[in-house]
C-alpha cells in the first residue's frame, strides 16, 4: 500500500497545474497593471472628447 502511495502520480499533476494558472494568472494581473496608466488616458480623452461642446 505504502509503495503505491509513492507511484501515485495524480496528486503532482494538479499541482502542476496549480503552479502554471497562478504563474498565468501573476503574468496576466502584471500586464494589466502596466497598462492601466494608458487605459486611463485613453478613457480621459474620450471622456473629454464627448463632454467638449
Amino acid at each position: 500500500m505504502f509503495q503505491r502511495f509513492l507511484s501515485d502520480r495524480h496528486g503532482a499533476t494538479a499541482i502542476e497545474y496549480g503552479l502554471i494558472a497562478s504563474i498565468i494568472a501573476v503574468a496576466i494581473i502584471g500586464g494589466f497593471g502596466a497598462m492601466s496608466e494608458q487605459l486611463t488616458t485613453v478613457f480621459n480623452t474620450v471622456k473629454d472628447a464627448l463632454t467638449t461642446p
